[in-house]
């Protein structure tokens, strides 16, 4: 059995010095290796071994083992990627190998450097006649909640960013250098954390209508932050739900897997019983549960919600309401265009306005 024992060093600054060098030169060392490799097209160790090992240790003034052990990680790379090319898992670089049009963004964030580059992704043929609509409930206690009664909760998600809120204040009070310095290190985490959670559910969701034949139901939350009043305890808490990226990203997702989305308007879905339809703001007994006053039925709050939604997305495209393509998100998430212009794609509904007689 291997084990990985991970020792922290406490090099003096000399000696710091000399570990960077070590490293910078190990990467150059690889890298001219790598080019090497792609230009011989051999990714074998022991061949590619005769042809650079000679060069590496002049060239960059490297000991025999820190060579060799620089040839082995580039094998080891190579054989990585021809892997993941084999099992379908094309990876980022493959992706803008393929798919790379148009123009690309350099970007110096955090002391850290991105390439945000504009990839043409092909679209799966449009489902034009899905069997039903899954019905998506998005709340802030549970980020969604589909028809199907599946919670996909949000109380980790709260919890930390109350964590995160309370840590913010306390330091904008400590007001030092060091509270500053933490401050600014930690001020994307919080929603890097999120929309890495809203990327999974959308993923999830969208897989879950596609295998099933299904489309997507979501509720129209246009203008939703200024509806609502809130105490000013809610506040906070409110205006972090990223309820908006979440929808972009189930709809772009949706788009490209070839999965039709209908958005209904949100009024009364969590008033109305999804068994007899009877409306009753009575109904809704707690955050989260329901009770009809009218039938009796007891469910989960969010669950009757997202019934509602699929029966009012059902009705809609039954009416063959009129199609439109979503807008493409700002941030460009996975291969997004943001320059292209959207275009008509039939099964994707927007529909604003839903009157259900109440």
């Amino acid at each position: 059995m291997k084990l990985v024992v991970q020792v922290r060093l406490l090099p003096t600054a000399v000696q710091a010095a000399a570990l960077e060098a070590t490293l910078r030169a190990c990467n150059e060392a690889a890298t001219w290796v790598s080019e090497v490799a792609f230009a011989r097209g051999e990714f074998k160790n022991f061949a590619l071994r005769k042809l650079t090992y000679e060069q590496v240790k002049s060239g960059w003034n490297l000991g025999a083992q820190a060579a060799q052990h620089t040839i082995k990680k580039t094998c080891d790379a190579y054989a990585t990627l021809k892997a993941n090319l084999r099992a379908g898992r094309l990876g980022r670089l493959a992706t803008l190998a393929l798919y790379r049009r148009g123009e690309s963004d350099l970007v110096h964030r955090d002391g850290m450097w991105f390439l945000n580059a504009t990839c043409e992704i092909p679209e799966a043929e449009p489902n034009t006649d899905p069997v039903d609509f899954l019905g998506i409930d998005l709340g802030i206690v549970n980020i969604a909640t589909t028809s199907d009664g599946e919670i996909m909760a949000g109380r980790e998600l709260n919890r930390i960013r109350v964590r995160e809120r309370g840590l913010r204040t306390k330091l904008q009070k400590k007001n030092t250098p060091s509270a500053r310095r933490r401050l600014n290190k930690r001020r994307r985490k919080e929603a890097r954390r999120a929309k890495d959670i809203n990327h999974k559910i959308a993923k999830h969701v969208v897989a879950e209508a596609e295998c099933t034949g299904r489309g997507i139901a979501l509720e129209d939350l246009t203008g939703i932050r200024e509806r609502v009043r809130l105490r000013k305890p809610q506040r906070a808490t409110h205006s972090s739900w990223s309820f908006h990226q979440l929808g972009q990203f189930i709809a772009y997702k949706a788009r490209k897997a070839g999965v039709p989305v209908v958005y209904v308007d949100p009024a009364y879905t969590s008033r109305t019983c999804a068994e007899c339809g009877h409306i009753d703001r009575a109904n809704r007994v707690s955050q989260a549960w329901f009770a009809c006053r009218s039938c009796g039925v007891v469910a989960h709050a969010d669950r009757n919600g997202s019934r509602n939604i699929r029966a009012r997305a059902w009705e809609l495209w039954r009416r063959g309401a009129q199609s439109t393509a979503p807008a493409p998100p700002r941030s460009r998430p996975e291969g997004q265009d943001a320059n292209a212009a959207p275009q008509p794609v039939a099964p994707v509904v927007q529909a604003r306005r839903f009157n259900d007689g109440s």
